[in-house]
């Protein structure tokens, strides 16, 4: 897509006005194509998968019947490079387990191997996509009594592990095929609907499935671990083993990622506060970026305050090589392949009003006290031409330009959604 004169021109006057403050916007524009986002595959087919395991449990629900879901994995590889092609930049996707290959044969969970995604693979390499994995620990009839790794019964318990030691050696081979590692994320739906007794049992046999299901060494070069914790869940609203206390220490002893929700805590508390805490004690972090409407609802990612602040503390914090940026939202009410574009230019616009900030002047403000100049700033800020800088990003990455992709997702709609039946 060429540069139209209009866009340079308005690109221009921002990059000038923008220099006064001392922002570089050429310098915000390469940093901005070195962070990738990770798509998440579950937006596309509302977290079904290709497993035919049955109804979707473990507290999880999407809601929405929007006609065009995928239906098969070729089906969602279509529609996630529609997404692309309306996406500025490099990224990557993120995977479960259900969404493995079997071409018929019946496979469990336990016996799933890189075999089972090899095509997912040839079509991440083709487009030069990273790919993340997920073990899925729900929608099982071993899921079925609401608990996974912190099992009482040892064959269940030692099912789940096998499950997850089978998804790590899948990331590795991901990681190794495609050269960049996979980030390998572990979440478990366990707990209680009403109040327990015994809290302790249920997170030391949680505790233990992780030791072993971690105790294979695999080369960090292509798998990066983390698990994932929780305030509560649809049918375990009293209590969760895997707690957001339970995995940050887990995590801090074991030297592995962990990973933050935006919707799994409190509603008065914000994922953009505990970066920068929990990167003290941990080397990376793997981000869920969604929109908690009402706690864990999962909407469309949007340009909000929260989402701002999440970009802001990582780029204000020099953490763009420790957070692994991935999206999870599912949305069944609107066109799901304009669902993962909202949210993704979403979150890629978060991230470069984040790069266009005077941030060591903001810095130096700071820690001179000068609080009145930090104020200021920010404020002007907020009128600056970003959009004139995002428009020309998207041009020189070969996308449309504002609401124009709305115009081909609609197209690719009538072309092939509608015709899914």
């Amino acid at each position: 897509m060429a540069k139209s004169n209009a866009i340079e021109q308005a690109y221009q006057l921002a990059k000038a006005s923008y220099a006064k403050l001392g922002v570089d916007t050429d310098k915000a524009i390469e940093n901005l194509k070195g962070i990738p986002v990770s798509l998440h595959c579950w937006q596309g087919d509302d977290v079904g998968g290709f497993e035919h395991a049955g109804q979707l449990d473990g507290g999880l629900a999407v809601t929405g019947n929007y006609p065009g879901k995928a239906r098969t994995a070729e089906e969602l590889r279509a529609d996630a490079d529609q997404a692309y092609r309306l996406i500025p930049g490099n990224h990557r996707f993120a995977l479960h387990a259900i969404y493995a290959e079997f071409d018929g044969k019946k496979i469990d969970r336990n016996e799933v191997g890189p075999e089972h995604f090899a095509r997912w693979i040839d079509w991440a390499k083709e487009r030069k996509l990273g790919l993340d994995f997920n073990p899925t620990f729900f929608s099982h009839p071993k899921a079925a009594s609401g608990f996974t790794l912190s099992h009482r019964d040892e064959g269940i318990r030692k099912f789940w592990v096998e499950h997850g030691i089978a998804c790590r050696k899948i990331g590795a081979a991901m990681g190794k095929a495609l050269g960049s590692p996979t980030v390998t994320n572990v979440w478990i739906p366990d707990g209680y609907k009403d109040i327990p007794v015994d809290r302790k049992t249920p997170r030391e046999n949680l505790k233990r499935s992780l030791d072993e299901m971690f105790a294979p060494k695999i080369d960090k070069k292509y798998n990066l671990d983390a698990v994932e914790g929780k305030l509560f869940g649809i049918g375990q609203e009293s209590y969760t083993v895997g707690s957001h206390e339970f995995y940050l220490g887990y995590a801090a002893t074991r030297n592995i990622l962990v990973c933050l929700d935006a919707g799994h805590y409190h509603p008065t508390e914000e994922m953009s506060d505990k970066i920068c805490s929990v990167l003290n004690f941990v080397p990376e972090i793997l981000l869920h970026v969604s929109r908690p409407v009402r706690w864990d609802s999962d909407h469309v990612v949007i340009l909000s305050d929260e989402l701002r602040a999440i970009a802001q503390e990582i780029i204000r914090g020099g953490y763009p090589k420790r957070v692994h940026i991935g999206l999870d939202f599912f949305d069944g009410s609107i066109n799901r392949i304009a669902a993962w574009v909202i949210g993704t230019r979403c979150m890629i616009k978060a991230l470069l009003l984040a790069l266009l900030e005077p941030i060591e002047d903001l810095r130096k403000a700071e820690a001179e006290g000068n609080l009145t100049r930090r104020l200021a700033l920010l404020e002007e800020l907020k009128t600056m031409p970003a959009g004139a800088v995002w428009d020309y990003y998207c041009t020189i990455n070969d996308v449309p330009v504002g609401m124009a992709w709305l115009d081909e997702a609609v197209q690719y709609e009538k072309k092939v959604l509608s015709k899914r039946g």
